[in-house]
């Protein structure tokens, strides 16, 4: 699997608003942008398009940022990457013959393609946040 610096920058940021869900207080762009090194004008592209599918709110002024409008349980990861990437496109032949080998290697593809579009529908920002906390919690300092 393929992801694109764009899906990837999204992810990020849709996870530290995951983190601050129920807070109240709204994240600013130059926070998750210094958090994790994301040009802040596309960040600023990238949450115009999450908020223009309906995941995040903006609020103006300078107390204002970006926030989830869903919990983070009820949004998943394939949800995201369709919204940044557009919608998945259908496994064709890159010429191959349609031959018995052929369809059986296409059909293949298709059966992985599938499995790997359940996993991310799956999983859930909820989840992901999380995972963090779980794994922040085992960190040892010395």
């Amino acid at each position: 699997m393929k992801v694109s610096a764009k899906t990837e920058y999204a992810c990020l940021a849709m996870l530290e608003l995951a983190a601050h869900y129920g807070s109240g207080e709204p994240v600013r762009i130059r926070t998750i942008a210094d958090e994790h090194g994301i040009p802040s004008r596309f960040l600023v592209q990238i949450l115009l398009q999450l908020k223009g599918a309906g995941y995040v709110s903006s609020t103006r002024g300078a107390s204002g940022g970006y926030q989830l409008i869903k919990p983070p349980e009820e949004i998943s990861l394939g949800e995201v990457m369709s919204v940044i990437e557009g919608q998945e496109s259908e496994i064709t032949s890159a010429g191959l013959a349609n031959s018995p080998t052929a369809r059986v290697l296409i059909g293949a593809w298709r059966e992985v393609a599938q499995v790997q579009h359940d996993a991310l529908y799956a999983i859930t920002f909820g989840d992901l946040v999380s995972r963090i906390k779980r794994q922040s919690e085992n960190m040892f300092y010395i």
